[in-house]
């Protein structure tokens, strides 16, 4: 039997071709990077302000002059990251290339940026007088470090409450088959899904009646109820992905529902217990309005509260000593988001198995 053969006409130009390709590629990276920087700049341009702000005094002169700098030594660090990682492959010693724009970077900074910073901002930090005019603060509000300290208590207790209750409940979702199970995952998107400021009214009575108002463990009950639904859903999809054939291969080899649960099936849903406690985490940091509610007493404020206070201080705002509370308070963050950020990449969310 013949074999067809197709043959490219004789005069292909593939240099043209080539070259036609390399142009089209080059001008949808080229796209795609001025898309991804104009919609970044909004969103890390309140961060530039918030950093520059913190380390500069109240001249708005001073700080307009050093945002402006600083945003175009940001500009050229960029610029300069972005053409280094796009030739990296084809230079010999690309090391060399960024330690010259490292030290670089440094010189613009130590030249035009850092003779005009300073710590006064941040005298909160070691200083009860937060706003310098001699008086001391400590009977209207406590010291950033109390209210730090309030914060990790509530985040970390939140975290660990969501986290142990919903783990096994995710899991009893994904393995076991009971009557209504479709209806109360439902049931679950749509409790995370209604309104929770809706329920400030009744939440406040019933802490008042339990005798958990103005208390942050009342706080960190509703808090943790109201991150349930999510965090079971989500883990729930990580369980899912979890092969049945391997936690019974456990247990066929004399290993107890438990055992196979603890030392076979946690380990490969590690990275969304670390997500969804990351998430969760953050959702008790951040919050502000039950705290803001149900805490009657001021002196147990956590740092979101304090914020709100020294932003709203009646002896006048000093945007300077802000942003600097602005800064400290999203330091925990950062950190957190450095050692999470593979895990919270690897999330997938599955979907509801009849």
């Amino acid at each position: 039997m013949a074999v067809a053969e197709t043959h490219m006409p004789a005069n292909t130009d593939w240099a043209r071709l080539e070259r036609r390709g390399m142009v089209n590629r080059a001008g949808f990276v080229a796209f795609i990077l001025v898309f991804l920087t104009l919609v970044s700049i909004p969103v890390l341009l309140p961060y530039l302000w918030l950093l520059v702000k913190s380390l500069t005094l109240s001249d708005d002169k001073v700080s307009h002059m050093v945002l402006w700098r600083s945003g175009a030594i940001v500009a050229v660090a960029y610029l300069g990251a972005l053409g280094l990682s796009l030739v990296a492959t084809r230079m010999p010693r690309v090391w060399l290339a960024w330690t010259v724009l490292g030290v670089a970077i440094t010189i613009l900074v130590a030249l035009f940026v850092a003779p005009y910073l300073t710590f006064v901002n941040y005298r909160f930090l070691w200083n009860s007088d937060i706003n310098g005019t001699g008086t001391n603060r400590t009977d209207l509000m406590p010291s950033v470090w109390s209210a730090l300290s309030s914060s990790l208590m509530f985040a970390i207790a939140q975290t660990t409450i969501v986290t142990l209750v919903a783990t096994p409940a995710a899991y009893a979702l994904s393995r076991f088959a009971f009557a209504g199970r479709e209806t109360f995952l439902r049931g679950l998107l749509i409790l995370h899904a209604f309104p929770a400021l809706a329920l400030t009214v009744a939440v406040f009575v019933q802490l008042y009646y339990m005798g958990l108002l103005n208390s942050l463990a009342g706080v960190v009950l509703v808090l943790s109820a109201l991150e349930l639904p999510y965090a079971i859903f989500v883990l729930k999809g990580f369980f899912d992905n979890v092969p049945w054939d391997i936690e019974m291969s456990a247990v066929t080899d004399g290993a107890t529902r438990a055992q196979a649960f603890r030392m076979v099936v946690l380990p490969q849903v590690r990275a969304g217990l670390i997500a969804v406690a990351t998430f969760t985490f953050l959702r008790g940091w951040e919050e502000y309005v039950f705290v803001q509610t149900l805490l009657i007493d001021k002196s147990r404020m956590t740092m979101s509260l304090y914020l709100f206070f020294v932003s709203h201080d009646n002896m006048g705002v000093d945007y300077g000593m802000v942003a600097a509370v602005g800064v400290v308070y999203l330091l925990p963050v950062l950190i957190l988001y450095t050692f999470t950020q593979k895990y919270i990449t690897q999330m997938s969310f599955g979907g509801i198995k009849g």
